[in-house]
């Protein structure tokens, strides 16, 4: 089972996943504001050019170069509008924001090719982690090249939301369930084996582990346990080390990045 480690970098802690060793990334902590990207990428590789988007909480997937060609056809705009990178050259440092959203890492062990990726519930629900891997895949990659690691997110057991949303979510995994009541798809997500719900007290609420959601459609499509690992880590329920915005309702974000081989 892949193990995380605290590093530190610039005298703040950050987080590392072993899966990811072979690549220089980072879960950074609340430590780093108010850096960006692309200061935070020159403490790993000072040559390296950072990449960052405007997340919208879809499921879009570009590459720095058709970030910037949107950009230049759109000059008004600072940022692309995505929530996920993938690098299309060697040392590109890309990042996404989150504050109890999954960061989500990937990496293809052979090509050196990597993904930032930021899904929170609604990004989930739409798949863009499918959708970053169907990029891998479209560049000649394979399902078993791939390692992905999930950051530090809001756990489960404190994420309340209503079934409605959790429905939505959990969709991703049971799409035979598209024509059925919200009350019906959480009914059976709940029965899963690993299911990423837990029941709520409260009538129409249950608990969400949306991180748990993103490592079953990785499932889906063939990846194997051990391909995947979840930071042991909650935005929510460590204050001192990452901003949360449930916790504290402030647009306040930490930055988690890799840099391509």
């Amino acid at each position: 089972m892949a193990t995380w480690q605290w590093q530190t970098l610039n005298s703040s802690p950050y987080l590392t996943c072993d899966l990811l060793s072979e690549w220089q990334h980072g879960f950074m902590t609340r430590h780093f504001a108010p850096l960006e990207p692309l200061e935070i990428t020159k403490l790993f590789q000072p040559q390296a050019p950072g990449y960052r988007l405007k997340q919208v909480h879809g499921n879009v997937v570009l590459t720095p170069t058709e970030a910037e060609n949107t950009l230049e056809k759109e000059p008004e705009t600072d940022w692309a509008l995505a929530d996920g990178l993938i690098s299309d050259n060697s040392g590109q440092g890309i990042w996404v924001a989150s504050a109890d959203c999954n960061p989500v890492l990937i990496a293809d062990r052979q090509s050196g090719q990597v993904s930032a990726v930021h899904a929170g519930w609604r990004g989930t629900a739409q798949k863009i982690v499918p959708v970053a891997v169907q990029r891998f895949l479209d560049a000649g990659s394979s399902i078993d090249q791939l390692l992905v690691a999930i950051g530090p997110a809001i756990e489960g057991k404190v994420y309340q939301v209503t079934n409605q949303t959790a429905a939505e979510v959990c969709l991703s995994i049971l799409p035979d369930l598209t024509e059925k009541e919200p009350d019906v798809i959480v009914d059976q997500a709940l029965k899963l084996p690993n299911s990423p719900l837990i029941a709520d007290p409260q009538p129409g609420r249950v608990l969400l582990d949306v991180r748990q959601v993103n490592a079953l459609q990785l499932q889906q499509l063939g990846l194997k346990i051990q391909q995947i690992s979840i930071a042991p880590h909650c935005t929510f329920q460590e204050p001192d080390n990452f901003f949360s915005y449930r916790r504290e309702k402030l647009k306040k974000v930490q930055w988690s990045g890799i840099i391509s081989n």
